[in-house]
């Protein structure tokens, strides 16, 4: 008897044990620095002034993914247990042809989580595109095969960096070459977005946003960098033979740091003079070599 109690306290010890080790799997979960309670988003809520909402948008939109997926599996069982085969019968059960409120219902519910799905996408694209008014910076970012240039307007002064293709070699130390892009902390800031050649896409994943860059047309972003640190920048659109090495850096100072930053680069603007179509380049060779 004694062991059988022993036995039974190790049992007991043990679900004990699993219990609490959910229970804090759980809690830890709910921890705005775990990555799971962001949806293994990269960066963090106050990366930048869209973060935010970006993240809470994706996670609830997994949360309500995850309810109906458990609702279908449940009523799937349910009715493989409920209508499963008895001991005894023989032949098919009794059909049934067709049953209107059951069919009014799983047409209305995906209607309803559609529009609830679409109204909070649309709140949040609305909020985050929503242009800053009379910004102090604004950046033309122009992407070319395969490279980035910079153009800053802060405060009404120009500068420019012009970036050079990076050489991926697989040792350390390339990161160092890459273009880099400077922010001011808490300092909104308005992004041009243009392309010098064919179709690039603009994107730092830690700011959970992307855009992209088309021939002939400016796209914009708007938003508030929050944190200093270094962030990785690439473009995300297939543009050719060495899309893979097409990198920048992003660093996020202090104005004070920018400020200094800014006096390091030349004056000016690289603008639509450089840019050129590759299909007319092509154009042009053709003839001459027929010429």
């Amino acid at each position: 008897m004694s062991s059988h109690k022993r036995t039974g306290s190790r049992g007991r010890a043990v679900k004990t044990v699993a219990l609490a080790s959910a229970a804090a799997l759980v809690l830890s979960a709910c921890s705005g620095d775990n990555p799971a309670a962001r949806g293994w988003l990269p960066g963090s809520r106050d990366t930048t002034s869209n973060t935010a909402e970006l993240t809470d948008l994706w996670v609830n939109s997994w949360i309500a993914a995850l309810i109906v997926g458990l609702i279908t599996w449940g009523l799937m069982l349910w009715c493989m247990i409920a209508y499963r085969r008895r001991k005894g019968e023989t032949g098919y059960p009794r059909q049934l042809a067709y049953n209107i409120p059951l069919e009014i219902m799983y047409t209305i519910v995906p209607l309803v989580m559609v529009g609830v799905l679409f109204f909070y996408t649309d709140q949040v694209q609305r909020s985050v595109d929503d242009p800053n008014e009379d910004p102090d910076l604004v950046i033309d970012v122009r992407g070319k095969q395969w490279a980035w240039d910079f153009n800053y307007n802060y405060e009404g002064e120009e500068r420019y960096f012009a970036g050079v293709q990076a050489n991926l070699t697989g040792e350390e130390g390339v990161r160092d070459d890459l273009p880099t892009l400077y922010l001011p902390v808490d300092e909104p800031v308005t992004f041009e977005l243009n392309a010098r050649d064919v179709i690039h896409s603009f994107w730092i994943p830690a700011f959970l946003q992307k855009r992209d860059m088309i021939p002939g047309r400016t796209n914009t972003i708007h938003l508030t960098p929050q944190e200093l640190g270094s962030f990785d920048g690439k473009c995300a659109e297939l543009c050719g033979e060495y899309h893979s090495e097409m990198l920048f850096n992003v660093e996020v100072v202090s104005d004070e740091e920018f400020r200094d930053y800014l006096e390091t680069l030349p004056e000016g603007k690289l603008g639509d003079e450089y840019d050129r179509n590759p299909n007319l380049a092509e154009n042009v060779a053709v003839t001459e070599g027929d010429d």
